[in-house]
């Protein structure tokens, strides 16, 4: 069996927050709308059923990682990549060449407190997460199983 893997997703909640995904049906929702071929590629490639997922409000006071989910389903065609109805639709996508994916994750813990981006920039644990680099864009990044176990524990009191 593959090594669990950890990521951080991104997400504006005033389009898709942590409580939306807690609300959702068995709090399971599809992860689309990606448009961006690096993280498209993590989802494709590395992306397992069992990784880890540290949820971070992005475009937010604050800027957090509010709770965990994991994947529940791994990558499959992004169906708002084929619908001309939808805002992220891309004519070259098709049903035989899906060029767009997404996968699902299921909310598993709402974090006590927000773990800001201001605290992780002060942790030294945590002074090579991706999140914390300036220019750093994209909406999902990689998370290193010592990034995501101090993350957790910034939320209960167990870090330091």
């Amino acid at each position: 069996m593959a090594e669990r893997r950890y990521w951080l997703f991104k997400s504006e909640p005033t389009a898709y927050s942590f409580a939306d995904l807690q609300a959702e049906e068995d709090q399971t929702a599809e992860w689309d709308g990606v448009r961006n071929y690096q993280v498209r590629n993590f989802m494709r490639d590395d992306m397992r059923v069992g990784d880890g997922v540290l949820f971070y409000h992005s475009s937010a006071k604050p800027l957090a990682v509010v709770g965990t989910a994991r994947i529940v389903r791994e990558a499959y065609a992004d169906s708002t990549a084929l619908d001309p109805a939808e805002k992220h639709y891309d004519a070259k996508s098709s049903p035989d060449n899906p060029i767009w994916l997404m996968v699902d994750i299921k909310a598993e813990q709402e974090f006590k407190r927000p773990v800001t981006l201001d605290e992780i920039k002060q942790n030294p644990r945590l002074q090579n997460m991706l999140v914390i680099r300036r220019g750093m864009r994209l909406s999902i990044q990689p998370v290193t199983q010592e990034e995501w176990d101090e993350v957790v524990g910034m939320d209960s009191g167990d870090s330091g």
